[in-house]
């Protein structure tokens, strides 16, 4: 059984806030199941964006609940193409969430995918 997404991205926000980040949701989506995008933004013009990692290649069991992802877009890349990639996931899928990190040592506070 899996967090609502609704809880995951609240105790995201909450890690990244209690760690020195600044953490928002930029995007509510749907409350059981939307899915969750991550862009961390180091303050500098550069971003990361992180998005679920596909269940054949995350490695995890498939009932344990783990949320793991994998980057979209590689850290130190250009704000905007993080940007661009985040207005092609809204049009595709108009019910997930993005959540939006402030960091200078660009930490994303996700558990990511081993592949």
């Amino acid at each position: 059984m899996r967090l609502k997404s609704a809880i995951f991205v609240s105790a995201l926000v909450r890690r990244a806030n209690g760690a020195g980040a600044f953490a928002a949701v930029r995007r509510r989506g749907a409350e059981d199941a939307g899915a969750v995008f991550v862009k961390v933004a180091t303050q500098d013009g550069k971003a990361a964006l992180y998005g679920p990692a596909l269940p054949s290649l995350d490695g995890a069991p498939a009932d344990d609940g783990t949320r793991l992802f994998t980057e979209i877009v590689p850290a130190g890349a250009p704000e905007s193409e993080a940007e661009e990639r985040m207005a092609r996931e809204t049009r595709y899928d108009s019910d997930l969430w993005l959540v939006e990190i402030e960091d200078r040592a660009g930490r994303c506070f996700l558990d990511l995918s081993r592949s």
